[in-house]
């Protein structure tokens, strides 16, 4: 179950890779085993990291560090269009499972780069006829004789990231563990990418986690970061408030919207910007103590029309995140959908206007879930199209 540690490898040179560099192996793993073995499973041809991505040391360092810059980054594309052979206790090792390894800050399910190493077609490797992979569950519910087989089979159906919004991959890196800090950020960016990129950020060993982070936001396609503006509660803690900081998503429970980013743009010129509905005057309240994690609280926005009259609408928080009582000006999501409808649901951003005028500052988001309310706010005309810089 583990990357195997310092101590217990091996660096060796092989004419597969042209003795360019030393291969890093486990001390008791053999290559002309490990080719044998991917014969057996039906493998022509096979990339494995070690031998085809150059290691650290060595006379050609300054070479790697140039390689690594558009390789590390890419890597994530072999693994999400071939069949994934995974060694999880170690490179040419019989699976094994032991008191401790589902815990260790080398345990396959844990390392940042395996994030993208799952693949839509897998399979495990070093199989023995009394491993884990060939115990039994003793009832429906998936339980084992042992605890330890139980937690392991369950990380294994698991290991899948979702694929439908970006917080899921976020998610599943959370609890990960990197040698670098950055790899947490460059171990996303090859599935944010699948999800919707315009291109990939170049890898540097030594960037700070939150440019690495703003790197791969200002890459994401702008149906993306609008979902990230509309749905996530916090104003950011980073460069930006639109959107979370890199610290913000890897330590604070994430959203689960569902995917709303077909209505919704935040794109990038000379600065981050938002063209849609805004409200520029409105009292919300109801939300600005939170509650119990996974209920949502529901609360009131009032709006006056140009006649001085007030309309209230029924408003609807997924989140524990407060909205003090005050009037703010707010961004909307477009209450038509593509079909020409009107939505079921519409998203919002509560924020205020920096004394400039024109620049956005997020506060928090909420959202209305009543399609008649979201048509009477609509045919009031109470919304309007506005273009607003996002601080």
């Amino acid at each position: 179950m583990l990357w195997v540690d310092e101590g217990d490898r091996v660096d060796v040179l092989t004419p597969i890779n042209g003795y360019e560099w030393f291969v890093p192996i486990p001390k008791n793993a053999n290559l002309d085993l490990i080719r044998i073995e991917m014969l057996n499973l039906g493998v022509e041809y096979t990339w494995l990291d070690v031998l085809c991505l150059r290691q650290r040391g060595g006379p050609w360092e300054d070479l790697r560090v140039e390689e690594w810059k558009l390789d590390v980054p890419t890597i994530g594309a072999i693994y999400q269009r071939a069949k994934v052979v995974i060694h999880l206790s170690g490179l040419g090792r019989p699976l094994s499972l032991k008191e401790g390894d589902l815990e260790s800050d080398r345990c396959w399910f844990r390392r940042a780069w395996t994030v993208q190493e799952v693949g839509e077609e897998r399979t495990i490797a070093g199989e023995t006829p009394d491993g884990p992979m060939n115990t039994k569950p003793i009832d429906k519910a998936g339980n084992y004789e042992d605890k330890i087989l139980t937690k392991f089979h369950k990380q294994l159906k698991s290991a899948e990231i979702p694929s439908e919004h970006t917080y899921g991959a976020l998610s599943a890196m959370q609890d990960r563990i990197s040698t670098y800090p950055v790899d947490k950020v460059a171990g996303l960016a090859y599935h944010i990418y699948d999800l919707g990129t315009h291109s990939i950020p170049a890898y540097y060993e030594s960037q700070s986690l939150e440019g690495a982070w703003t790197a791969l936001i200002n890459e994401m396609y702008s149906d993306y970061r609008g979902g990230l503006f509309f749905t996530y509660p916090e104003p950011g803690t980073g460069w930006k408030k639109w959107r979370p900081s890199w610290e913000q998503v890897m330590t604070k429970p994430l959203p689960v919207e569902a995917d709303i980013r077909y209505f919704i743009c935040v794109r990038r010129d000379d600065g981050d910007l938002y063209e849609g509905f805004h409200i520029e005057r409105g009292l919300v309240h109801g939300l600005a103590v939170g509650g119990v994690e996974g209920i949502d609280r529901c609360g009131e926005l009032v709006v006056e029309d140009v006649d001085g009259i007030a309309h209230s609408f029924n408003i609807v928080a997924s989140h524990q995140y407060p909205i003090p009582e005050d009037t703010y000006t707010l961004l909307g999501s477009d209450p038509v959908s593509s079909l020409g409808g009107i939505c079921s649901l519409q998203y919002w951003v509560v924020g205020k206007r920096l004394p400039s005028g024109k620049m956005f500052e997020k506060v928090s988001v909420f959202k209305m879930t009543d399609i008649d309310e979201i048509r009477r706010l609509k045919e009031l005309g109470l919304s309007a199209m506005s273009r607003s810089t996002l601080a």
